[in-house]
């Protein structure tokens, strides 16, 4: 992959820890991803990797889940990943000395399903910060997922999936 696959979720997908993930009836599949994500601190435009730093409020944890039948189907992915309290976030906003390998694992009622570090994540946190930024201005409180580890799986009603990266966390939440 040359380059990293952008991406919009909208305000409605927004929830915190401890709230529900709601699984619409036009899907068949929907999957969680763990994701290690950066909060923008400050406005910022054609941002260099060199100075990508300066502009990260902190990280939190944050579960992009994903219709993964109506990602194929659709072939773009505004759809798939847009559906109201399909973007979990916390359960904090957290400093991190190397957002670039930190241990970030998912478990699936207490199975768990994704286990890694961000250091085998495609690409670095100031790639993705630089690369976003020379395509759309960032703006304070925007968050920017970077990636998801192997393991990826589907979630029915009833079950609790939670999101834990070091130095962060855990982000639990339910499904119906």
């Amino acid at each position: 992959m040359r380059h990293p696959v952008l991406f919009l979720k909208p305000p409605t997908a927004l929830i915190g820890p401890g709230d529900t993930i709601r699984l619409p009836l036009q899907s068949k599949q929907v999957d969680y991803e763990a994701e290690l994500a950066l909060v923008i601190r400050k406005k910022g435009k054609n941002i260099p990797k060199s100075r990508a730093k300066e502009f990260i409020m902190g990280y939190v944890c944050l579960n992009d889940v994903t219709a993964r039948d109506l990602q194929k189907a659709d072939g773009q992915w505004i759809r798939a990943k847009g559906f109201d309290t399909f973007c979990p976030v916390g359960p904090r906003v957290a400093q991190l000395a190397n957002p670039n390998n930190v241990d970030i694992q998912l478990t699936l009622n207490g199975k768990i399903r994704q286990k890694s570090t961000t250091s085998e994540l495609i690409f670095r946190v100031e790639e993705i910060v630089s690369f976003v930024s020379f395509v759309m201005t960032l703006l304070p409180g925007d968050i920017i997922s970077t990636g998801t580890p192997q393991g990826i799986g589907p979630m029915k009603p009833g079950d609790t999936v939670a999101v834990s990266i070091e130095g962060i966390g855990t982000l639990e939440n339910n499904v119906v």
